[in-house]
């Protein structure tokens, strides 16, 4: 009895959600926009015919509506409760979440990550907003020297050479004693034909460590050719 009461319940909530999918054109206008899901990555709120969309990761997802503020995502097992007095989304709290709070900012027209500013070829504010992050937390799995090795190593593969080289550029900065930071680098200017840009790099990590025997080798093999040419 009690389980048929229950699953009552349920579908009854379910049709009603179901029923009530549109939204206020207050809470459309309001809601509407991009928003800090963490220091690099966003979610975006859109509408379509009234009906609440998100775009996370790629993915165009239609949450649930439970209430006029509060919608379930399937897909991230969350419920996102609008604030729009103070343009935020807050995740629903349940036991998984071990008591900490998520609150995802909305971001300002215009405003982007520095991975957005990496995409645009903005080198200066891609450096500025991972500069911001390693402040704010050093710690940040965003800013992590092998995270961001392997991003620029993506881009090379993609044959994006000028953002791999802002990306390592950038490792440098965040680590300047991390010799394979370096050597990395002077991969994407090799990649790039600027042998002296390569080789400086090179030089650099052999400073740092003279032990790494890649950029060893590497700079041998540049040293020779350059002589070859001469």
């Amino acid at each position: 009895m009690l389980r048929s009461i229950l699953a009552l319940l349920f579908f009854t909530t379910l049709f009603t959600a179901c029923k009530s999918d549109n939204n206020s054109e207050e809470f459309i206008n309001s809601s509407s926009g991009r928003y800090l899901f963490n220091a690099n990555e966003t979610i975006e709120v859109y509408f379509k015919d009234n009906v609440l969309f998100v775009k996370w990761r790629n993915k165009e997802l239609k949450p649930l509506k439970v209430n006029d503020s509060t919608f379930y995502v399937r897909e991230m097992n969350e419920k996102l409760i609008f604030n729009t007095s103070h343009n935020q989304i807050q995740l629903a709290p349940k036991r998984e979440h071990h008591d900490i709070k998520y609150v995802f900012a909305k971001l300002k027209l215009g405003e982007k990550t520095p991975k957005e500013h990496l995409n645009d070829n903005n080198y200066e504010k891609a450096l500025e907003g991972y500069l911001a992050i390693q402040k704010k937390d050093s710690l940040s799995k965003i800013i992590r020297q092998r995270t961001l090795n392997r991003l620029g190593y993506a881009y090379l593969r993609d044959h994006e050479t000028t953002k791999a080289i802002h990306v390592f550029k950038i490792n440098t900065i965040l680590y300047p004693k991390s010799s394979n930071a370096f050597d990395s680098l002077g991969d994407a200017y090799l990649k790039n034909n600027d042998t002296l840009n390569a080789i400086e790099n090179f030089e650099k990590a052999l400073t740092i460590n003279s032990e790494n025997r890649g950029s060893r080798k590497k700079l041998n093999e540049l040293t020779k050719k350059e002589m070859k040419q001469e």
